[in-house]
């Protein structure tokens, strides 16, 4: 494990002891924070992308056709 991993998880583990009060006052802080919320969103699309990547696609025309409909 290396340094940056073994913060990390010291990190989630306190956060992951807090009450729920105060785990999302210490939210309300990150999300309150636009460059903390930034790094956030990044992080979420990425996940998104990598749940979503062995999805089917479809054609763009498809896709816009559908919503004009």
């Amino acid at each position: 494990m290396t340094s940056s991993e073994a913060t990390a998880e010291v990190f989630w583990t306190a956060f992951s002891a807090l009450d729920r009060e105060a785990r999302d006052k210490f939210m309300e802080k990150v999300v309150a924070d636009p460059e903390l919320r930034e790094e956030l969103e990044d992080l979420l699309d990425l996940e998104i992308v990598a749940e979503r990547s062995g999805e089917p696609t479809r054609p763009l025309d498809e896709a816009l056709a559908e919503i004009d409909e």
